[in-house]
């Protein structure tokens, strides 16, 4: 199967957050694939009208504090039974409840890393281009504005993607261009 060359994308305003959760419900149903809506804030239904799946943030979160236990204890095991053991007032060289602090402040920070990094993994971050960009119409998404953007594929028309916008309400459409992916 060949990949889609997306050389352009269409991008349609809309006037209120309803309007394009309802139209990128009805885009997605077309079966239009790859788009993304922009707005100030996050909009109620904007996932589950784009269709992404369940966030992976928790099992990241989960791993990342998992790993800082193990890290944590294993650590402590070492430096403190095996490296340089020491008998402080008749206390067991191996102390689990002496370890709790430590563990659980390993724990924390490794969970607080992995849900930094993961995210910007997952979001694809920074991504200090994009061909939305270059619209001047576009800047509104970050104050006022509430957009859609649909990846257009080489070999395909726009306009009839550019009316099919318009007929769900679409305030604003146009067309930019990027480069070959």
């Amino acid at each position: 199967m060949e990949a889609k060359v997306l050389d352009s994308w269409v991008l349609a305003e809309f006037a209120t957050p309803e309007a394009l959760v309802s139209a990128t419900q009805q885009m997605r149903e077309k079966g239009f694939q790859g788009m993304d809506t922009y707005s100030p804030y996050p909009l109620h239904g904007g996932s589950e009208a784009l269709g992404l799946p369940p966030s992976r943030m928790p099992f990241i979160a989960l791993g990342g504090g998992l790993t800082g236990m193990v890290t944590a204890l294993t650590m402590q095991t070492w430096m403190n039974t095996i490296d340089y053991p020491l008998n402080v007032g008749g206390r067991p060289l191996l102390s689990l409840p002496a370890w709790v602090p430590i563990t659980f402040e390993l724990s924390v920070l490794f969970a607080a890393f992995g849900i930094f990094f993961g995210l910007l993994g997952l979001s694809r971050l920074p991504q200090p281009y994009h061909p939305a960009f270059e619209s001047e119409e576009f800047r509104s998404a970050s104050t006022h504005g509430y957009w859609l953007s649909i990846p257009h594929p080489t070999g395909t028309d726009a306009a009839d993607v550019k009316n099919q916008l318009t007929a769900l309400g679409a305030t604003h459409v146009t067309v930019v261009s990027g480069e070959n992916e």
